[in-house]
């Protein structure tokens, strides 16, 4: 059984820059776009500089797939699904978020 668990107020997260939280010992970054809902959540860890940095990557796009990019080696990955853009072979775990008055809830049990 999946369990939501509180993590902020949707309002302390700045449009476009990421957030690293500690959600039951699992790191996650969590993306908030334009809408307080807009919000997109993948594994902190880059797996090619094997830290926790993918946070602190750069939102953009990518033929029309929004993306995170790595700050270290720049790989790019689909906020969306996790997938690796540039190695189909590796993907990172997602997981389900949503807003609940204001809060920003996760379930740290990834759906990749």
């Amino acid at each position: 059984m999946n369990r939501w668990v509180s993590v902020c107020p949707v309002q302390e997260l700045i449009p476009f820059v990421g957030v690293a939280a500690l959600v039951e010992g699992e790191q996650i970054a969590i993306f908030r776009l334009r809408l307080e809902h807009e919000l997109y959540t993948i594994s902190n860890y880059d797996p090619f500089s094997q830290v926790y940095v993918l946070s602190r990557g750069i939102i953009g796009d990518k033929q029309g797939i929004l993306k995170i990019a790595s700050p270290i080696y720049k790989h790019t990955f689909n906020l969306k699904t996790g997938e690796c853009l540039d190695d189909p072979r590796v993907k990172l775990p997602v997981y389900p978020v949503r807003v609940v008055d204001g809060i920003v809830q996760i379930v740290p049990v990834n759906i990749s």
